[in-house]
């Protein structure tokens, strides 16, 4: 007799080419010092992105101020394209990092179990520095917003391991009626 395979609760949202529905990303990074040509982490959050079936609609860095933070998840959330904003940078605990105060009194509904997996997940690769991450996830006006620390490790960690493998699943609760 053949064994029945199961399918993993998750396994409708793995990538775009499952979903048949590629989600539209922003992606923001947040940092004093990167332009375009020395931002590693947002040209890997864009190749992951890509690479799992889904769309990046806008990508941009900008300066670790809350006014700058806020003006680019904006416009983000009022693009039509975009389903999904995803920062990078500034989650630390130093004087300049203003991202988890940008959008803290911005979600409609908080999220914190993206901060909490991220945390628990990135504890197996750093220790308890992760002490030090302000990860954090929220809803606003039926758009996704997740931030991330600035690294390549932690862009990976939050893309691959926790937001792509749910993305299409984020986008459909987002757009339940009823």
């Amino acid at each position: 007799m053949a064994r029945k395979e199961t399918i993993p609760k998750h396994a409708h949202a793995d990538s775009a080419r499952e979903s048949g529905r590629p989600v539209g990303f922003a992606i923001i990074t947040v940092s004093d010092t990167r332009t375009r040509e020395t931002d590693a982490s947002g040209k890997l959050a864009a190749e992951i992105v890509g690479g799992a079936g889904h769309a990046v609609k806008r990508y941009e860095i900008v300066k670790d101020e809350k006014h700058q933070i806020r003006e680019a998840v904006n416009s983000a959330i009022v693009d039509e394209s975009v389903n999904i904003i995803f920062l990078t940078g500034g989650t630390g605990i130093s004087p300049r990092d203003t991202t988890a105060e940008a959008l803290a009194d911005l979600y409609d509904k908080a999220l914190p179990g993206f901060g909490e997996l991220f945390r628990s997940l990135s504890f197996a690769e750093i220790g308890t520095a992760t002490i030090l991450s302000r990860a954090s996830a929220g809803v606003t006006q039926g758009k996704a917003i997740f931030s991330a620390p600035g690294s390549r490790a932690a862009v990976k960690l939050a893309l691959e391991k926790i937001i792509i493998p749910e993305a299409a699943h984020i986008v459909n609760e987002l757009h339940k009626t009823g």
